[in-house]
């Protein structure tokens, strides 16, 4: 099973500003300290050695979309945020190599900043693609529809080439797609959200659950969720916040903190956390220190096995 992140902020795409960037350049060269570089390969290696990943990269600025390759080889899509526009075209240049032209899509729920790539999405154009969107809503169609009415967009949903079905799921059933067995749960979040649970052949587990607040003070009543999250070697998790900011002026946003999902995780069992949904007012430097205070807690709380826990970014590749 392997894993891609093609958008992993939460609420609104962002891009980098022309000061934050000034500022990354500006601490990269006082940390080469007048030293030279033969060619852009050592440059690049001394970024990877020397620089904090704040400083040297970036966790992007797309809306969630996540990629899962397991199956029986059609795409396995999570949301279609701003990141389906490159995954799009990264989709469309495998198929060119002989890829299947099949995408199932897996909808956590159906606000803006989750289906507003699907308009840019260049495979709904191909008339040899087959587009399946699964969501726990039985209104996803009327979402997708309604964003590319003439107010809003200009090419319509009907103008789109591939064959586009809707099918709707329910909690409690197990289904076989793609290959995967898959389940989901209904999560806390306005107009409903939904985690969703994927195992492949080899017994490999990857969770995608965002948009769900989980409240530190009833975690008595989370027990489902520890049990849905059971042994998971990857659980995609909403932590869009700190702890500070979601138990105080951002209670009942819909959102969690990193906290919280690592206390889901251990719960579980779980593997490997990917800290996932970023604040779009985070700058690089705040995700950053909020997956270094996410290791300390996970250190200081540790009673057994150690629970991983990555900082999710554009562009991120995990094999499991």
């Amino acid at each position: 099973m392997l894993v891609r992140f093609w958008g992993t902020r939460g609420s609104l795409p962002v891009a980098q500003p022309a000061k934050a960037i000034r500022g990354k350049v500006a601490r990269a060269l006082v940390a080469a300290g007048g030293r030279r570089f033969a060619d852009q390969d050592e440059a690049e290696a001394f970024i990877d050695r020397e620089l904090d990943f704040a400083t040297g990269n970036s966790y992007g600025g797309n809306s969630t979309c996540v990629e899962i390759e397991a199956g029986d080889g059609a795409f396995i899509v999570c949301d279609l945020g701003s990141g389906l526009r490159e995954f799009g075209l990264d989709a469309l240049r495998r198929c060119a190599d002989g890829h299947e032209r099949t995408y199932h899509v897996f909808m956590s729920h159906l606000h803006w900043d989750h289906i507003m790539g699907f308009p840019f999405f260049a495979p709904a154009f191909d008339p040899g693609a087959r587009i399946i969107i699964h969501a726990g809503h039985d209104d996803a169609e009327q979402a997708l529809r309604r964003q590319q009415e003439e107010i809003s967009f200009p090419v319509a949903f009907d103008w789109l080439r591939a064959k586009i079905e809707f099918v709707t799921l329910a909690p409690g059933t197990v289904y076989t797609i793609g290959g995967v067995q898959v389940e989901l749960m209904e999560q806390q979040h306005s107009h409903r959200s939904f985690g969703y649970r994927f195992t492949d052949a080899e017994g490999k587990i990857t969770i995608f659950s965002t948009d769900s607040e989980h409240k530190i003070e009833k975690m008595i009543g989370e027990a489902d969720v520890a049990d849905f999250f059971r042994n998971a070697d990857l659980v995609i998790c909403d932590t869009m916040y700190s702890l500070a900011e979601s138990v105080s002026m951002k209670e009942d946003w819909g959102h969690s903190s990193n906290i919280v999902a690592i206390d889901l995780c251990r719960q579980g069992a779980a593997k490997r956390l990917a800290l996932f949904h970023h604040e779009p007012t985070y700058s690089d430097d705040d995700i950053q220190r909020m997956h270094r205070e996410s290791i300390r807690y996970e250190e200081l709380t540790r009673q057994d096995r150690p629970l991983e826990v990555l900082c999710a970014y554009d562009g991120l590749e995990l094999r499991l």
